[in-house]
């Protein structure tokens, strides 16, 4: 995506994941059943392939695209899809997306928020829609993981800002000005609790801090990541949600 960088897949697949619950979420409010049940569904930020596995089990019959920047990401997708999807490294941001022909649906969790440019992402995605194509997705939004921020802050010295988390008013204008039919834009929040210490770090290290640590010599890491946790108010990633639903003009 706008900022391209390298996950530890298997890292990320085995830790205790909210991401599970945003991405059935996002399932629940797809509405597939009524368009013959062979649609073409891009999934855009597929990381791991969870969610389109978990679309397949819900509707065997469509076909999938997954598009990811990180190689990890699309070779753990892959040993979890096998032949069941056809899965590409791109950049979201870069046009044209690669699809076989114009999809029927988009879905994407988490992923959003590593893109700055939402209005060129907005813009890419509708042109690689049908019109009438739904755009369901999830990513971080206005006020998510504040709390983290201020603990980098503490640690750091600097704000922090590598994340794009838009809120509802932005959102509906840049979908209007894409070429979209807004039909709802929500925050919610769902913070995710971890008094495990040493299973919060791992999370903080692997899903929240990756783009710092990847300027930090490997020696510094792990104290970076205990500091910043003993920097948070309390175990506590504090996520804000932003839930689109929307339709391609």
């Amino acid at each position: 995506m706008s900022s391209v960088r390298e996950w530890d897949a298997a890292s990320y697949d085995a830790l205790p994941l909210p991401h599970v619950a945003w991405g059935q979420r996002v399932l629940d409010r797809m509405e597939l059943a009524g368009l013959g049940g062979d649609e073409l569904v891009l999934d855009a930020g597929c990381g791991t392939g969870r969610d389109a596995a978990a679309l397949l089990e819900r509707w065997p019959g469509v076909r999938v695209v997954g598009i990811d920047g990180s190689q990890q990401m699309l070779d753990q997708a892959r040993e979890r899809l096998g032949d069941r999807a056809t899965l590409v490294r791109a950049d979201l941001t870069r046009p044209p997306l690669p699809v076989p022909e114009p999809v029927d649906a988009v879905m994407s969790v988490a992923a959003f928020h590593w893109i700055q440019d939402h209005a060129g992402l907005f813009a890419n995605l509708r042109a690689a829609m049908r019109p009438g194509a739904a755009l369901t997705t999830d990513c971080g939004g206005r006020g998510n993981v504040a709390g983290v921020n201020r603990a980098l802050a503490r640690v750091t010295g600097e704000e922090h800002d590598g994340w794009e988390f838009a809120g509802e008013d932005d959102t509906r204008a840049r979908l209007l000005d894409a070429g979209f039919e807004v039909r709802s834009v929500v925050l919610r929040a769902d913070p995710f609790r971890c008094e495990d210490a040493d299973v919060l770090e791992r999370y903080l290290a692997t899903v929240v801090l990756g783009s710092k640590l990847d300027a930090l010599p490997e020696a510094d890491r792990a104290g970076f990541v205990r500091d910043v946790r003993l920097a948070l108010d309390e175990p506590v990633v504090d996520y804000v949600r932003l839930e689109i639903d929307a339709v391609a003009r």
